[in-house]
């Protein structure tokens, strides 16, 4: 009996290495991105990450044919919206790094794109995931698109030396 649970014990710390060595680079990439540090110095990320494998790791038994990267990124997923919420308030502004990709979104916004974007999420299945409603996860998922790709505004120059006429 000792023997088969040391074989069964043997067996499920390989398959998970090899779960590990294939997704934990994927998964690191979108802690990463979810909280906006930069690629090399991201101790939130690595966090989250390291949080989101061992959840993985202890229903590993449980999965049963559910796909481990699945069970590992939802729960990335939910642990970043939780701290956000604990940490800021709801998923408001976050204090992120300035050079970082996503930096310019609020967690909300970041933990959608990334997502529907970088992961291939449906939409169905974000808002599911966040309890939302599958039109705001779509309308928050364009919102954020347009902030990325259109660069903000910056304030006309003023002219120097100019003066105004008194009315």
């Amino acid at each position: 009996m000792r023997q088969r649970q040391a074989l069964q014990g043997a067996r499920r710390a390989r398959d998970f290495e090899a779960f590990v060595a294939g997704a934990a680079g994927r998964l690191l990439h979108a802690a990463t991105l979810l909280t906006a540090e930069a690629p090399d110095d991201n101790p939130r990320a690595r966090r989250l990450l390291t949080l989101a494998l061992a959840h993985t790791y202890i229903s590993w038994n449980r999965l049963r044919g559910e796909d481990p990267y699945d069970r590992a990124r939802q729960y990335l997923a939910t642990r970043f919206a939780r701290a956000a919420w604990h940490q800021y308030g709801g998923l408001g502004r976050a204090r992120t790094h300035p050079g970082a990709a996503l930096a310019a979104l609020a967690p909300q916004e970041r933990l959608i794109l990334v997502l529907r974007l970088y992961e291939g999420v449906a939409e169905e299945q974000t808002a599911a995931l966040l309890g939302l409603p599958v039109e705001r996860v779509r309308t928050i998922c364009d919102r954020a698109t347009t902030t990325l790709l259109q660069p903000p505004r910056s304030p006309a120059p003023a002219v120097v030396g100019a003066k105004v006429a008194p009315s």
